[in-house]
């Protein structure tokens, strides 16, 4: 089962490129994993993407336990042209009430139960005949004699009276279907009259001289062990299931559908079975209800993050198998114990290269490229206050095998993260943003590098405009922008209105409003989360 590896919900370059790195090392060792993202990268991560020329990871919209999760009956279904008979049989076998119906195409078009079956076979006249010649075979446990005709159609008739009796009162013709035995009068008056099928029962005798006429008029023949009586009592069994159907639109579910909410249907239509089938209606198998219990949750690793909020939709239902993080510890909880890597350094990235070294990895210059740019990116070219030793020597390290200057490397890097070219206001507050929980209390930190704050101070009252409705929208106690002046080594901030007290608290001693300029404020992890934190602490 292949494992899902992704950073946060608005992924920065750390985040990407540690969730690529981490896939390759761990592929490397042997594991089945994929490099996913859960958002749209900003414009910082697309130059760095395209300047190794990596591969930009799919989207996950969430992992959530889904159908395709669940162990269900998977490839459980009966073709339309399956007898009655098989398909009672395959039900008992099974221990199933129930079965999808499918075209030869396997397009799903109705189910059967058990019950529709006891009907059919209870209150079933047994007149007429819709199947194969190799259905009834089965269903009599007959033998060919002679075989015409793929598809047998027609009316049902036994021979139960004297021959002449028989012959004087019943016309036969190309669209019947008679049963008989060793009563070769009324063989050869059936086989003249050029019947549809004739089945022979007790493994009765038929003339030489009656199988070349039968040969001569195209006549099926099948013979049985069984007598006249069984036989006409199963025949009809051997029709075609679609001969019966009476569900054609029952109540069913893709096989991406969540399990919650197939659990919300099922507790109104309280069936026993559904069908499940794909996005284009092709049948997939049978789900009991009962199949719900047994689920094998998706597989993911975490990157630069360990928050709920900051996570993928459904990380409840799914099993964390690893989690590699930078950050203060947050709200994700597992039910087993997992590795769980946590370093005070600047970057993700720089555990990862550390994993590389443990384990003995080579790392290929597309890979040093995605590391060094993770770091450069998060400690500002090591510049931020979050910069440590490991973080330094891994850039020294990376930089020989990407054989590039990091310093011009990373100034570009940040520039390209910089232009205001074609963004909004709402994507500018979620280039890089984090959100965090306490309690019952949840705030909003996004982080935008600039090298002229100038763009954004000229529509400033927009920006809190904007931030003011997605706080109250989101319900979000404390929003703030921090505009990060790469040049002048400190931000802006930008916040709600109603946090106004939050920021006082923070910044007792200085006169900070909206726009202000905070100096050697550059991480939030470092210089601004700590803050929130011990107001909400206290």
């Amino acid at each position: 089962m292949k494992t899902f590896i992704f950073g946060h919900k608005k992924p920065d370059t750390d985040s990407v490129m540690a969730a690529i790195s981490l896939s390759y090392l761990e592929n490397k060792c042997g594991k089945d994993t994929e490099p996913r993202l859960l958002g749209s990268v900003n414009k910082e991560t697309k130059y760095a993407l395209d300047y190794f020329k990596l591969e930009e990871p799919d989207y996950l919209n969430d992992v959530k336990l889904q159908l395709k999760d669940i162990n269900y009956h998977k490839d459980f279904y009966l073709k339309e042209t399956d007898s009655i008979f098989h398909g009672y049989q395959y039900m008992l076998d099974e221990g199933l009430t129930g079965l999808p119906v499918v075209k030869e195409d396997n397009d799903f078009i109705g189910l059967i139960t058990i019950k529709d079956l006891s009907k059919t076979m209870i209150h079933e006249n047994g007149v007429f005949l819709d199947t194969s010649y190799q259905n009834i075979l089965d269903t009599i446990e007959g033998e060919e004699v002679l075989s015409f005709d793929q598809e047998i159609k027609g009316k049902i008739l036994a021979a139960a009276f004297k021959s002449e009796t028989f012959m004087n009162n019943i016309n036969l013709s190309s669209e019947d279907i008679l049963i008989v035995g060793d009563r070769h009068s009324i063989i050869e008056y059936a086989i003249n009259s050029k019947i549809k099928l004739m089945i022979i029962t007790g493994y009765g005798e038929i003339k030489e001289e009656h199988l070349e006429l039968a040969k001569k008029n195209h006549v099926n023949i099948i013979r049985t062990k069984y007598d006249t009586y069984h036989v006409s009592r199963v025949i009809s069994l051997s029709n075609y299931i679609k001969t019966m159907m009476t569900s054609y639109n029952p109540a069913k579910f893709l096989d991406t559908d969540y399990v919650d909410d197939v659990v919300d249907i099922n507790n109104k239509l309280k069936h026993t079975n559904y069908p499940i089938v794909d996005k284009n209606n092709k049948c997939l198998g049978l789900l009991k209800i009962t199949d719900l219990s047994e689920k094998t949750p998706k597989k993911v690793m975490l990157v630069d993050h360990n928050e709920k909020k900051q996570s993928a939709d459904g990380i409840d239902e799914a099993e964390i198998i690893e989690i590699i993080d930078h950050h203060n510890l947050g709200s994700i909880t597992t039910a087993m114990p997992i590795n769980f890597r946590n370093m005070a350094v600047g970057s993700s990235c720089t555990i990862i290269y550390t994993l590389y070294k443990e384990r003995n990895i080579e790392i290929p210059k597309h890979i040093a490229g995605a590391l060094l740019s993770g770091i450069v990116s998060d400690t500002l070219i090591l510049k931020s206050p979050t910069a440590t030793k490991k973080d330094r020597e891994a850039v020294l390290d990376l930089a020989k095998i990407a054989n590039l200057d990091y310093e011009k490397y990373g100034m570009d890097l940040l520039k390209a993260g910089t232009s205001l070219d074609g963004m909004t206001k709402e994507e500018v507050l979620y280039n890089d943003f984090k959100l965090y929980t306490v309690e019952d209390k949840t705030f909003g930190v996004g982080q935008f590098f600039t090298m002229n704050f100038s763009d954004i101070e000229k529509e400033m009252d927009e920006y809190i405009e904007v931030i003011n409705e997605i706080s109250e929208a989101n319900n979000y106690d404390f929003l703030a922008l921090y505009v990060t002046d790469i040049i002048k080594n400190g931000s802006y901030i930008l916040y709600n209105t109603k946090g106004q007290d939050k920021v006082e608290v923070m910044y007792q001693n200085q006169d900070i409003h909206e726009g202000s300029f905070i100096e050697n404020c550059v991480s939030r992890k470092k210089n601004v989360i700590p803050l929130i934190m011990e107001i909400y602490e206290n």
